[in-house]
């Protein structure tokens, strides 16, 4: 048993394999791309839209602020007149007005701070698309290996990592660069 599992291993080893081999990284690199670009036209939408609902939000906030301002004048006129009945009817609408503007307050503040988390991300995966970009190009550009040849190039993961370039090399790059320019 363990002899005919080996064997099968064996087999998928070297028919996975085969499948690197045959796909090419700058179809699938491509492929990436596309689907990101896609994801973040979808996720472009979804924050116009949200940015849309904000503005519906503060117009509706707006409506309600000068509802209570007017209610305020209405109750003014009947207290002078002593109209107590038509006051106690005011004061309800006014107090139903403030617990709609207290709610819309809240939903607001929520909406905002999804839409501060949603522009974040955004602005993450445009940057990480803007490196595969720059990648495909890298892969684009590149010889193909002969045959036999296993060049550096063929592992992209690898290629991936040695492109990544971290927070301390730009600080030091960014450190020379200001002195340069200073001593000029």
């Amino acid at each position: 048993m363990a002899l005919i599992h080996r064997i099968s291993r064996l087999f998928k080893a070297d028919f996975h394999a085969v499948l690197d081999r045959i796909e090419e990284p700058e179809i699938l690199l491509r492929q990436a791309i596309r689907e990101m670009e896609d994801d973040l036209a979808d996720r472009e939408q979804g924050i116009a839209r949200r940015a849309h609902d904000q503005q519906t939000l503060a117009a509706r906030r707006g409506e309600l602020e000068n509802r209570v301002v007017e209610i305020d004048s209405q109750l003014d006129l009947c207290f002078q007149s002593k109209k107590d009945d038509l006051s106690k009817s005011l004061i309800r609408r006014k107090l139903e007005t403030q617990r709609i503007l207290k709610q819309l307050d809240t939903k607001y503040a929520a909406n905002d701070e999804t839409l501060d988390g949603q522009r974040a991300t955004l602005a993450e995966n445009r940057a990480t698309l803007d490196s595969l970009r720059q990648k495909a190009e890298l892969v684009a550009q590149r010889v193909p290996p002969q045959a036999g040849d296993d060049s550096a190039f063929d592992d992209l993961g690898r290629m991936t990592r040695e492109m990544t370039i971290g927070d301390d090399e730009v600080e030091i790059a960014f450190l020379h660069e200001q002195s340069r320019r200073q001593s000029s």
